[in-house]
């Protein structure tokens, strides 16, 4: 079975492109680099194996892409808490949404007038609205790039009809068909970023059950290697997404 593997970055200062790669299950490192064939470098290497391959990479790829820790465990936190990073970000807050569906939306009202009439409301007036109002009126970034299936589903029929709504409060919305995100090598994981340094994953039990909580992830010095991990990943999804703004 092939390995299910993560981009974690890149240095192509030099024309090349030697990058990092993370099998997801294993946690092992996948190192790309050019390489190392000269018999006298290669009898410099210590404990070196007959299986072994040796590859030369740019310092900063590890130092900027490379793991600083063994395990990274996750905090688990509840919906309450989860909320309230949206009230006390510092400059931006960036969604990867990659569900198919999402049981608070289906528990709104809002989602049975959708049913009804095939148009999600305009209900600027929500408590969620009114915050998202709020923090990018202050000049905060708030931004989503919402993976989309082809046909959608029903949820995600509910989101791209609730997405007016999303840009009318100032977040930056894109939509990406699911096969070019997938071409783009983007995770499957639905997860927010807060101010480029914690990485909030939502939970989930089922394609339904994914607002329930989130399990964050701050790294060391408060920017871990997750977080520079997803750098590429941001940029790669709100490059290739539709701005719904234009």
């Amino acid at each position: 079975m092939a390995r299910r593997l993560r981009f974690n970055g890149m240095d192509s200062k030099n024309g090349a492109c030697p990058a990092l790669h993370e099998d997801v299950d294993s946690g092992e490192i996948i190192v790309q680099g050019r390489p190392l064939t000269d018999p006298a470098d290669v009898r410099q290497l210590q404990h070196f194996g007959l299986d072994d391959a040796a590859v030369v990479v740019p310092r900063e790829l590890l130092v900027n892409h490379g793991p600083e820790e063994v395990d990274r465990v996750p905090r688990l936190i509840g919906l309450e808490e989860f909320g309230r990073l949206f009230h006390h970000f510092e400059h931006s807050a960036w969604h990867l949404e990659t569900r198919r569906g999402y049981a608070s939306d289906r528990e709104d009202a809002g989602y049975a007038e959708f049913l009804a009439t095939g148009r999600a409301p305009m209900d600027l007036d929500s408590d969620w609205c009114q915050n998202i109002l709020r923090q990018t009126q202050a000049g905060k970034y708030v931004g989503r790039v919402r993976v989309v299936d082809n046909p959608p589903a029903e949820g995600q029929r509910f989101l791209l009809s609730y997405a007016r709504c999303n840009a009318a409060t100032g977040e930056d919305v894109r939509n990406l068909w699911r096969e070019d995100a997938e071409r783009a090598h983007l995770p499957a994981e639905d997860f927010w970023v807060f101010d480029s340094r914690l990485v909030a994953i939502l939970r989930r039990r089922d394609h339904h059950r994914a607002r329930r909580g989130a399990a964050v992830l701050p790294g060391p010095r408060h920017r871990g290697p997750r977080v520079r991990a997803l750098r590429p990943v941001r940029r790669a999804a709100r490059r290739e997404g539709v701005d719904l703004r234009r």
